[in-house]
Parts: C-alpha cells; structure tokens; sequence
C-alpha cells in the first residue's frame, strides 16, 4: 500500500458508488462507478426482498452499461500500454467486472486486494506509527498572530510543512469555517495526513501550528497530536494591532453574511452569556468589524489561549519567540526564510539523526 507501489499504476480507478467515493478514497483515485448510489440501492433491495439472484440479474445489467459509458467517455483515449489500479469496497464483484472487462480491452489492469477496507485499514495503523518519525517545530501564537500564513511562506521557503488546517479545510476557531467549503470526513481527513506525511523527509524538521484535538468536525490522529505536544515551540508574537489587521482580512467573508456569522457566535453563549453575544452581533450589525474582533480576541480567544496552551504543549513555556513586526505579506517571507534557513542548518550539524520528539 505505499506510495511507489501506487505511483508505479497510470491510474488509479475507484469503481464505488459516488457518495463512498465522497466520504473518502486512495489518494489521486478517479472514481468510475459501476453502480451508482441509486443503483445500488435497487441492487440491494432486490438481494434482501426478492432473491440473490433477481439482484445479480439486474446488478449485471447495470454494471455492464455502466462500464461501458466509462470505456466509451472517460477512458476512450486511453492508450495500449495504460496500466490501472482498480479497486471496490472490498476488491471483490464491482473491481473485478471492471478489471476483467480493461484486461480483454487489452490493458493490464490490477485489483486492490482488499479493496477500500485492506486501504482504511493500512490508513489506521500507518497513522499509529508513521508521526512518532518526525521531529516537529511547533508554531504557537495567539488568534490572529499569522500562524497559517507563516506556514505557508515558510511551505514557499522550501522548509517541510504540515498544514493540518488546511488539510481539514479550517481554520480551526469557532469563526474557523471557510465560505462555500465543507469540511472532509474524518477518514478523508486522515487519508490526506497520511498522503502529506508519506511525501516528508523525517531527517528535517517539519513545521505545525499547535492544534487542539479537534479541527472543526474532524480529530487530529492521537499519535500525531501526541508527538506534538511533547515537541519544541516556537511562538509567533504579534501586536494586538497586527492581529486585527489579519483577522479582519480573514474574516472578510462574514461580512456580506451575517446570518453565518450570528450563526457561528450562538456557539459561544454556553461560553460567556446571552448578553454578552448579543453585544457581539449588535458590533456586527452596526457593521463595525474591527471593535468587533477587538472583543473577540481580548474577552474570547485570548483567555481561551491562555487556558489551554500551555497545559497542552507543556514545552510552550521555554519556546524561542519570533517577533512578526506588522501584517505584510514581506514580513511573513522574510521571517519564513530566516527559519527556513536555519532549520536546514541545524539539520546539517546535527548529522541528519533522525529524533522522536
């Protein structure tokens, strides 16, 4: 299941229905129904209502017309030497109709042994394992400091980068939601962990905001977040100024859509109070966003931080501060390069050993 055993097929073809393609699948995998969730559905009434047979009957017809729409669209252009992986949810009846058919084409097509379920399970144990090989560089920092950003440029910089919120597709706050974006499942979450960890090098540092458990609605693997909190910090300190700055820029969203952002601030009552959450949306009425995150930040997130991180990431304490002198874009890459740089220098003296944090 690794990745040069995967990267040696031209494609990768998941034969599923589209909505267990949806909840997850192998990296790059395209997905080719041989039944759709319709179909499947019917298919599977019929085998529990009627007989097994009646069910193969019609699934057989369903499925060769579904194969044959994918010959005809999607893999017409194809050439003689295009070799496939293809794969179901177990590596039984759905991959092996589809294979059986491209192999008398004349491609050399393969089954996942196993299917789905031989993957997810190589996905839960490989994520038990696979952190615990890097030595991460913890970036810390108030709400608004520029943590994500400084990862990016840092990701620009050349320097290893695992952008968990990114990867979950959040920014991890109660204000976290990207607009018009819907968080992965968590089984798509670890798939993209695993994929990004898979492509690092565990002799060079790796670089990670400092997260809670939870990401939104998904939850960080328990040995990732583990080899996290006993791993150096760096803290990323901003003005207050600087930070309202960022936020604002990263709350733009919010401000053609109240609705959302009242929504997202109901979250927050069994926190502090009716009261004060309804002096929060009358901010947001008036259309005066910067006192708006002002307050957010000094009577929400700030204590919220204070509480939390340093109980969690019990080396924050002797963590080495960064000092981001304002918002610019020049800032985040100048400050990313000089870090860039020096962790490849320390990797250098230190013989390339690779250390468990």
């Amino acid at each position: 299941m690794s990745a040069s055993v995967l990267s040696s097929f031209d494609a990768i073809l998941d034969v599923r229905s589209p909505s267990e393609f949806a909840e997850d699948h192998l990296p790059g995998a395209i997905n080719l129904p041989v039944l759709d969730d319709a179909e499947r559905a019917r298919v599977g009434t019929l085998y529990k209502q009627v007989s097994p047979f009646e069910a193969k009957r019609v699934g057989a017809a369903l499925v060769a017309r579904n194969i044959a729409h994918h010959v005809e669209g999607p893999l017409a252009d194809r050439s003689r030497g295009w070799r496939p992986l293809v794969y179901c949810w177990r590596g039984g009846k759905r991959s092996g109709a589809m294979a059986q058919v491209l192999r008398e084409i004349g491609w050399d097509a393969k089954t996942l042994e196993g299917g789905y379920k031989a993957y997810r399970r190589h996905v839960v144990e490989a994520l038990e394992r696979l952190p615990q090989r890097f030595r991460y560089r913890v970036v810390h920092g108030t709400t608004g400091s520029g943590k994500s950003r400084l990862l990016a440029a840092l990701a620009d910089a050349g320097a290893q980068v695992l952008d968990l919120e990114g990867l979950a597709e959040h920014r991890g706050s109660v204000l976290g939601a990207l607009p018009d974006r819907a968080q992965p499942s968590q089984k798509m979450f670890e798939s993209r962990v695993l994929a990004l960890l898979g492509t690092l090098d565990p002799a060079r540092p790796v670089f990670v905001e400092g997260e809670s458990r939870r990401i939104g609605q998904v939850q960080l693997p328990g040995a990732l977040i583990e080899t996290m909190r006993a791993a150096a910090c760096l803290r990323l300190d901003a003005s207050l100024e600087t930070r309202v700055a960022l936020l604002l820029d990263e709350y733009r969203h919010f401000f053609a859509d109240r609705a959302a952002l009242e929504a997202q601030l109901d979250c927050l009552v069994d926190l502090h109070s009716q009261a004060k959450v309804a002096e929060w949306k009358a901010l947001a009425a008036q259309g005066d966003w910067r006192a708006l995150v002002l307050r957010l930040l000094e009577e929400h997130y700030d204590p919220a931080y204070r509480r939390s991180a340093t109980r969690n990431f019990p080396r924050l304490a002797d963590a080495e501060i960064v000092a981001l002198p304002d918002a610019r874009t020049e800032s985040f890459e100048r400050l990313a390069r000089q870090l860039a740089a020096r962790s490849e220098s320390e990797r250098s003296t230190r013989g390339a050993v690779v250390l468990n944090a």
